[in-house]
């Protein structure tokens, strides 16, 4: 079975250098979606789940427009109660990271800009892989 890991930001640059930096370190062993608001992420996750591909992580934002990231991912371990998340800000404040901890809504919270191996670093603790052991990584 197909795996996958969902980028979500409202910034397209900002999905692209994650999608960029997850294959550049874990290679080809995982499909990387993006999606630009929590709309079209719940689209592309449904899309996904349908067609058979196990999504075992979202990385999303905090602050977008619409919905925020904490918002998102309650709305997603509801329907998705075994699904992993990282929460990325760089905005968001003190109540929403208490929510997001108190809640259990994101297993790591990443600050924006984060270090060159901090968001791999975060999805090997997420998902128990590390990209070395495969031989894809750096």
């Amino acid at each position: 079975m197909r795996q996958a890991i969902l980028c979500l930001d409202d910034e397209v640059i900002i999905v692209e250098a994650m999608r960029q930096e997850l294959r550049g370190y874990f290679g080809q062993r995982f499909l990387y979606e993006t999606a630009l608001s929590a709309g079209e992420a719940r689209n592309v996750l449904e899309d996904l789940v349908d067609e058979g591909v196990k999504v075992i992580l979202i990385i999303s934002d905090w602050l977008m427009p619409g919905t925020r990231g904490d918002e998102f991912l309650a709305e997603v371990r509801e329907q998705h109660p075994g699904l992993r998340a990282i929460l990325v800000t760089g905005q968001a404040d003190e109540a929403a990271i208490e929510r997001v901890e108190r809640d259990n809504l994101a297993e790591c919270i990443v600050r924006k800009p984060w270090k060159a191996d901090e968001l791999t670093k975060a999805v090997e603790h997420c998902i128990g892989v590390s990209g070395k052991e495969t031989g894809d990584g750096p």
